[in-house]
Parts: structure tokens; sequence; C-alpha cells
């Protein structure tokens, strides 16, 4: 990278492009041969830029006002860690939120690569007590939670 926060103006341009719904320049910001891991769900990670294209086409398909802001970015090296939140309505109207953090190489001023830890935002799923006994595979104790009310 030439400059420090070159990380960071790649990241500002992909923002800027996202929320314009510039596909063409949202591309550009990535390199052809980008790679993209999901740690969390493996089978969705990808390779190339134009997956970005498909990807991004079908979710301004679906959310035609789709909106996205950067709550944190900090530069370190090549790497941009960056905490988002994107929001819209769907076209079935449905409201639409993922949140989550992408930390992104940058190389040759484009996103090299990326690991991708943005989910959708749910609420349904019980509060922190329920998470942990499901987590911990205690489904009877789940189960005595909600009807206790513990679950949200």
């Amino acid at each position: 990278m030439g400059r420090p926060d070159d990380g960071a103006e790649v990241v500002e341009r992909l923002l800027r492009a996202l929320n314009e719904h510039d596909i063409d320049g949202m591309v550009a910001c990535f390199a052809e041969d980008y790679v993209n891991e999901t740690p969390v769900h493996p089978a969705r990670g990808f390779s190339g830029s134009e997956q970005v294209r498909r990807n991004w086409t079908q979710i301004f398909a679906g959310v035609p006002d789709a909106q996205a802001r950067l709550a944190r970015t900090t530069v370190d090296g090549d790497n941009a860690w960056t905490e988002w939140e994107m929001s819209g309505t769907r076209v079935d109207g449905i409201p639409f939120l993922m949140r989550g953090v992408v930390i992104f190489r940058i190389a040759d001023d484009a996103i090299a690569s990326a690991r991708f830890y943005l989910e959708p935002v749910e609420e349904t799923s019980g509060d922190v007590d329920v998470h942990t006994l499901r987590v911990a595979g205690q489904t009877d104790a789940v189960d005595h939670a909600a009807r206790a009310g513990m679950a949200s």
C-alpha cells in the first residue's frame, strides 16, 4: 500500500458506491481474484469479483432502499477492520437489518480478500440465558426457560 490511509479510502469508496446502489462502482473496489471467507458459514465463501456483482445485484433487487453505515473502521497495515450496519425494507415489506464485522485486506487500491462476519439481526431466539443453554445443548433447559418466561 502506498499510504497508511489507503485502506480507509477503499472502504469509504465501497460505502459510497453501496449507498448509491452503483454496482459497477462497488465491483471496482474488489480485485478480480477477490477471496471472501465466511468463517461462521464456510460454505458461503467464494472467489471473484463477479460473484460480488451477482450478490449485490440480488440484494438491491430484494432491498431496493438498502443503505449502509460504518460504525467503526480501523486500518492496520493492509487490513481494514470495519463494523457495518445495513438496513432497508425488503420488497415483501419485511425490515432488512444486518450488523457485523468485515475484515478486509487491501492490495493495489482494491479489496483483495475479506473475512465476513455480517449477519441478519434477529430478536426472536431468546435472551442470553436461553441462547447459552441452547449453544450448550441443553434443550430441556431451554424448554423450561421458555415456559418460565426467560425467552423473549
